[in-house]
């Protein structure tokens, strides 16, 4: 019998891609509101998304991918204590990865209700209610990389010490450590990823690859903080994927807290510089960069190598090759009713 595999949050960006891939696997369940950069925030487009529908068939194609694989989504919201309780009830899952948050760093900064609403509010119930699952073997908690604020030299492992510099980055640092104490008080086994500057197919989250390429196709100017060459550790959401899987199958994963990047730091015009070769000449406009935007690098990932077996594939010029043509594909293919 293949164990329950339930994702809080999972018709998003990451969690549809990791239920793709683990659906032969495990009986998979999804739980969302599709209010969280889904289709109700594109109702009045209250995210202010530059191409929405682009956004709005993107959002489709997840659904085709959903029916087309014979996943179902539970719709319900997760600050809802009671409903998630019940659900959660019903499934009895054996493997939780809580995704849902808002999972833009600018938007939280901007909106700080709104973030832990959907951020600390929607963690908190989702412990809570898995606390008293008996059957319950893992809860697995997606941080971030903004959790290390300014990187003090060209890496960070996971003992490098924590010191965000924003709301989103507090945030997080401050969920990782509620995961771990409903591990001491209730006894609940958790994992903690933390990715870097993730790209890949489907996505509407406004994450800086997408920007670029969206721009690029519809021969806008393509913005970037500062000169270009502040290094980010960018993550190929396939990459991301395997490492879920990895944490998932080894016991060895179980209350820790992994770096889970491609492991290498890689300037921002360096996704500029394959643009290129795809859109030929691209209009780039330097702006001030802001002071929220932590300084950062390569994120090591030799703690998910050597306890997991985690083996990273795509780097930048791989991923990010895949992932424009995708786009540019899609595009066409969808272009009627984009630009109608």
């Amino acid at each position: 019998m293949k164990k329950k595999l339930l994702i809080i949050g999972g018709a998003g960006f990451i969690g549809h891609n990791i239920a793709l891939k683990l659906k032969d696997d495990y009986e998979v369940f999804i739980i969302d509101s599709l209010g969280v950069n889904n289709y109700i925030s594109l109702i009045n487009n209250t995210d202010n998304l530059p191409y929405p529908k682009f956004s709005k068939a993107v959002l489709n194609d997840r659904v085709r991918l959903f029916e087309k694989n014979n996943l179902n989504i539970i719709i319900q919201d997760a600050r809802d204590y009671h409903g998630l309780s019940i659900k959660i009830n019903e499934i009895k899952p054996n493997i939780i990865i809580h995704l849902a948050a808002v999972s833009h760093a600018n938007r939280s900064n901007k909106d700080p209700y709104s973030t832990f609403d959907h951020s600390l509010r929607t963690l908190e119930n989702a412990l809570d209610s898995a606390r008293s699952q008996a059957q319950l073997e893992h809860f697995i908690y997606f941080s971030s990389s903004m959790v290390y604020g300014n990187f003090k030299q060209d890496f960070v492992d996971e003992e490098t010490v924590c010191n965000p510099i924003d709301i989103y980055g507090a945030l997080k640092f401050s969920c990782e450590k509620i995961v771990i104490a409903y591990n001491q008080v209730f006894d609940v086994p958790y994992t903690i990823i933390r990715p870097s500057a993730l790209y890949g197919e489907r996505c509407i989250s406004r994450r800086v690859g997408q920007i670029f390429i969206e721009n690029a196709l519809f021969s806008k100017d393509i913005v970037i903080d500062g000169d270009g060459l502040e290094k980010l550790d960018f993550t190929y959401i396939q990459d991301l994927v395997s490492g879920v899987k990895a944490i998932i199958e080894n016991e060895k994963s179980k209350n820790q807290i992994f770096n889970i990047t491609y492991g290498e730091g890689r300037k921002i015009i360096d996704l500029i510089e394959i643009l290129k070769k795809h859109f030929g000449k691209i209009n780039l406009i330097k702006k001030e960069r802001s002071k929220l935007i932590p300084k950062r690098g390569r994120l090591s990932g030799d703690k998910a190598r050597e306890l997991i077996g985690y083996k990273p594939a795509w780097n930048l010029d791989k991923g990010y090759n895949e992932y424009i043509e995708w786009y540019i594909d899609f595009f066409e293919r969808n272009k009627k009713d984009i630009v109608s």
